[in-house]
């Protein structure tokens, strides 16, 4: 049998994680049509059926599944013997890959990545927003950023940019013609636009004041899954969006939207950045973390 190389173990392994063609093909930066000639040679240097292939899914073979399971420490230990490379030339480099939601992924890109950049000019961010929750491990990151209260309880949190805030919002004009609603009971005779969640669900509407909390499951005939285009709809008069108070700032300062409930919206943690407890920190990761804590209020 032919020893397969580095490569080819590596895609498997990124198509193995992602359980996509298309995704792995997106992390490393390859074609799928190569990605794809390069699994079905590992596959027959190999001589066993890695994959199972649908024309919806990709997931690993039983033999694929016991080569993932040993091959995958064999790859960490060797991206950190490199990352060692970069801490005795006293300048990190390589990829770093950071999974965020649009919130955090904004705040970092104006207050934080300009100068991490700047400062670590070897190495190569790829910053990934999605809406919905990954587990960063098992999907190749190197580090997350998601609400605190939503971070998995085994990694370390670096908490940034303050507090967060679900605010309740609607267009004067709407105010105007249906009332201003003074209790969160009081949506259910006003139009809301509600929003539904990366997992298909829709978002019930979470409020709390003096101890005591309401969600809610608001009416509406609009549903929408973008903070910004649920602000933007509010302001267009299309009815009550409740957003984090980042999207509909801009709204808000011009005018176009009006808070309601506010007694009924708290404080709460905001954002954080969480990566593994117990693996090797890459050293491009403690470089940015450092940038994070110089830069990001709160961190």
């Amino acid at each position: 049998m032919t020893r397969p190389s580095l490569n080819d173990l590596a895609a498997f392994s990124a198509v193995a994680r992602h359980s996509s063609f298309r995704k792995a093909s997106d992390a490393l930066g390859v074609s799928r049509s190569s990605l794809s000639h390069a699994i079905i040679g590992l596959e027959a240097r190999l001589g066993v059926r890695l994959l199972n292939r649908t024309t919806r899914s990709v997931s690993p073979t039983q033999a694929g599944a016991d080569l993932l399971e040993r091959l995958d420490p064999v790859l960490r230990d060797l991206d950190d013997a490199l990352d060692s490379l970069s801490e005795v030339r006293g300048r990190p480099s390589g990829i770093l890959r950071i999974n965020a939601n649009k919130s955090g992924a904004r705040i970092l890109l104006r207050e934080v990545v300009p100068r991490f950049l700047a400062n670590c000019p070897d190495v190569e961010l790829d910053l990934v927003s999605e809406g919905q929750l990954v587990d960063i491990v098992k999907q190749g990151f190197d580090a997350g950023v998601r609400l605190l209260e939503a971070i998995p309880q085994d990694m370390v949190a670096v908490r940034f940019g303050g507090e967060a805030r679900f605010i309740a919002v609607a267009a004067p004009g709407y105010l105007r013609e249906n009332g201003r609603p003074r209790t969160p009971q009081d949506l259910q005779a006003h139009v809301c636009i509600r929003q539904r969640l990366p997992s298909g669900k829709r978002y019930r509407w979470e409020f709390a004041r003096r101890g005591t909390e309401v969600a809610l499951d608001v009416p509406g005939a609009l549903t929408l899954d973008d903070n910004d285009l649920l602000a933007e709809a509010a302001a267009a008069g299309h009815g009550i969006a409740y957003v984090p108070e980042h999207f509909a700032r801009p709204f808000l300062d011009s005018g176009q939207l009006c808070t309601i409930l506010e007694d009924w919206c708290p404080a709460i943690d905001g954002l954080a950045l969480y990566y593994p407890r117990n693996r090797h920190m890459p050293s491009s990761l403690r470089a940015f973390i450092d940038t994070l804590r110089a830069v990001a209020p709160g961190a």
